[in-house]
């Protein structure tokens, strides 16, 4: 059994991936998921979709591999990490849609939170901020919005989790409900130094201990699958939030190393080795994947809310584009914006301002402007956003960054990557694998079922795709930024 399956259960799709021990893809599935918007700043899913595309996608998966259960030495799971469930424990139905770590309906609660003095407390414990992109307050508004959720929580009829902890329940058939303490630390409700529910942090959001997940390691087996879903019983062997098991992907287990996912959001994470070090630039402290028996691991973070979601934005809601992959040779055409600057404050901003009130904006127009000066455009905010995320890295840390890893489907645009590379005036490097978030879950699993002996051996089957090196001097991508947070602040 040499084979590893990785369910990888995005913002916008669910995706299988076959791996074989040499990390090279076998097979590929994928299926759309279909975004709610029921009105302004919130986002939702249906948590049977979620559950039904992932089940598809992984048998689709081993179809197209040729395999069958027993070939699979194990499954890892990697997943939208704030995104917030709850269900019935005697049924497993759903009692709402699932609220999408993109939503900014809970911005009352964490004002509230603050006003009441526990700003604080939350940054120490958990290492983020009070802000609603995180779970918790999700829980508390869906706990206040749903008839009798309290009451119904507190005698321990309902379950909480994240969108790993829906996947495995779904997956052995309601016999576990488990994280893991990558996706436990974005909850606000985790004590990322003790590794624990946190008594204090429940008592703040009124929530009852008895809703919440076991914590296990990203790295172990925790269950198996039904068997009646894919013939025979599988191990779940593997759990990691998207982009702490990208981190793991591309190889960055020491400290000092770092890497950017060109997704959705766009998530730099710098990993800190054993040290939960703390952000003077606006970044968050969260907990790294974690192999049973190994002391913890962390990385500081940052999170931009919309990075690749601004190209389907202008496929979608403008219709300028017919497929994303469009954008490169659009953007291309023009040698620069023209003075435009697109600010994709559509949920509003994360790191570093963290303002979920702040909306989107298109400036700089003039009659000379044309569609490719947007998509230009476009594609700059996304440079941009990512820029000051390693700038406050770069701030944060006392090592200099030698290079940024990347992965996620806009690594692939080129025009995009040579930007990055002239902004941050380091090389930016495209592995061979650029599905490094389903790897990095694959790799997990691999590790804990005994197909690798160690990461080790793993960071020696990482490859180099292709290498962007700067090409403009440091006082021009200087005056970029600077031009850039100009116009940022015309939405703030």
């Amino acid at each position: 059994m040499t084979f590893l399956l990785a369910l990888d259960q995005g913002t916008t799709s669910s995706r299988a991936i076959v791996f074989d021990a040499q990390c090279r893809i076998v097979a590929v599935a994928q299926r759309e998921l279909s975004q709610i918007y029921p009105q302004p700043g919130w986002v939702e899913h249906d948590p049977m979709d979620i559950w039904n595309g992932q089940l598809a996608t992984a048998r689709e998966a081993l179809s197209k591999a040729g395999l069958t259960a027993r070939d699979v030495a194990a499954i890892g799971i990697t997943n939208q990490r704030e995104t917030t469930l709850l269900w019935e424990r005697s049924t497993g139905r759903p009692l709402a849609n699932a609220i999408v770590w993109q939503d900014r309906r809970t911005a009352p609660i964490c004002v509230r939170l603050k006003d009441e003095g526990h700003e604080a407390l939350f940054r120490e414990r958990t290492g983020l901020l009070l802000d609603p992109y995180f779970s918790g307050t999700k829980l508390r508004w869906l706990l206040d919005e749903i008839p009798g959720a309290q009451a119904r929580a507190e005698a321990g009829e309902l379950a909480f989790g994240t969108v790993d902890s829906w996947l495995v329940w779904q997956l052995t058939g309601g016999r576990l409900h488990v994280t893991d303490m990558t996706n436990a630390s974005r909850t606000l409700l985790y004590n990322i130094h003790d590794s624990t529910w946190d008594d204090d942090l429940l008592m703040a959001l009124r929530i009852p201990r008895a809703l919440l997940p076991q914590v296990c390691h990203s790295s172990e087996i925790v269950g198996e699958t039904d068997a009646s879903l894919f013939g025979e019983a599988i191990k779940i062997a593997g759990i990691a939030g998207d982009q702490q098991a990208a981190l793991f992907g591309q190889a960055c287990i020491s400290p000092g190393m770092a890497k950017n996912t060109y997704g959705t959001g766009c998530f730099a994470l710098s990993h800190t080795g054993g040290i939960a070090a703390r952000s003077a630039n606006g970044l968050i402290t969260t907990r790294a994947a974690q192999r049973s028996g190994e002391p913890p691991g962390y990385a500081l973070e940052g999170s931009v809310f919309v990075g690749g979601a601004v190209v389907q934005w202008l496929r979608d809601g403008l219709g300028v584009i017919r497929s994303a992959g469009e954008i490169e040779a659009l953007a291309a055409s023009v040698p620069d914006a023209g003075g435009v600057s697109f600010i994709p404050a559509f949920a509003g901003l994360g790191a570093p301002y963290w303002n979920p009130e702040a909306r989107a904006a298109i400036v700089g127009l003039t009659r000379g402007s044309t569609v490719a000066h947007i998509a230009r455009a476009a594609l700059d905010a996304i440079a941009f956003q990512s820029a000051e995320l390693i700038d406050a890295m770069q701030a944060d840390s006392a090592q200099p960054l030698g290079e940024l890893r990347v992965d996620g489907g806009a690594s692939a645009n080129n025009l995009l990557m040579q930007m990055q590379a002239d902004l941050l005036g380091v090389s930016v490097v495209r592995p061979v694998v650029q599905e490094t978030t389903a790897l990095g879950a694959a790799c997990l699993a691999g590790l804990a079922v005994g197909v690798w002996r160690d990461a080790g051996e793993l960071t020696s089957l990482w490859q180099r795709e292709r290498v962007f090196d700067p090409a403009i001097s440091r006082d021009e991508a200087a005056q970029r930024l600077h031009d850039w947070r100009a116009a940022v602040q015309r939405v703030l």
